[in-house]
């Protein structure tokens, strides 16, 4: 037998989740690993086991579709399932390779897997690639640095820039840059983001107080309210 598809659903109604279930059991290579039923839970279980394709609803409540591409920027190929068209550029840029609109046919289903098939490819040869960086490479003062991941305790983000706070030096490193993107280079479990304009190294944290961390360089930080469950998953 070939490669087989762990597929995780993600919808907070019953429904979507047997229509999906029914197409998927139609590809002898995709599989029906797992479902979840809100945005936390689907969290927890991004972080606690692996999956190839996940099929994303937009709209549910506390935690929504967006909000966890925007917190899994390392997270498995997404194809957006909804009955929304509004959110389309938006989970585009967030790398999701296809957009479905409810209800779904097999047809379009079909088309999805297609993409699916091709993106898998070049999808793991990145992600293996990635895995055996355990340095964070950026441009400093017009050269190009790096530094061990042990050694990052934090990242702030201030606009266009970013303020990398390392262990060896009092005064942060400023470069230009974003979350996002230095967030999808971290291959590594140890680097969450627990704010909007923080990513922090779970390893440094010395303590937390409500929704404050305290970190071993006596920063403080604070933690957004739809980031805790991602710090809870890492302790």
């Amino acid at each position: 037998m070939g490669f087989i598809y762990r597929c995780l659903i993600i919808d907070d109604e019953s429904p979507a989740h047997r229509a999906l279930a029914s197409h998927i059991s139609k590809f002898d290579f995709l599989e029906h690993t797992a479902s979840a039923f809100s945005g936390k839970q689907a969290l927890q279980m991004l972080n606690e086991f692996q999956y190839d394709v996940i099929f994303l609803d937009i709209n549910m409540p506390v935690i929504s579709g967006i909000d966890i591409m925007e917190l899994q920027p390392n997270r498995p190929l997404t194809i957006v399932t909804t009955a929304y068209s509004d959110y389309a550029l938006t989970a585009y840029k967030q790398q999701a390779i296809d957009y479905l609109l409810k209800p779904i046919s097999l047809e379009d289903f079909t088309k999805a897997i297609e993409k699916l098939k091709a993106y898998y490819t070049g999808y793991e040869l990145v992600r293996k690639k990635k895995s055996k960086s355990k340095r964070l490479t950026f441009k400093f003062n017009g050269e190009l640095k790096e530094v061990s991941l042990d050694k990052v305790i934090c990242i702030e983000s201030i606009g266009h820039y970013l303020k990398l706070y390392l262990e060896d030096n009092k005064i942060p490193v400023v470069i230009y840059g974003t979350l996002q993107n230095v967030l999808s280079e971290l291959d590594d479990a140890d680097f969450i983001r627990v704010h909007r304009s923080y990513i922090v190294n779970t390893k440094k944290i010395r303590c937390q107080k409500q929704n404050v961390l305290f970190l071993l360089n006596d920063k403080e930080v604070p933690v957004g309210r739809k980031y805790k469950i991602l710090l809870m998953g890492s302790n």
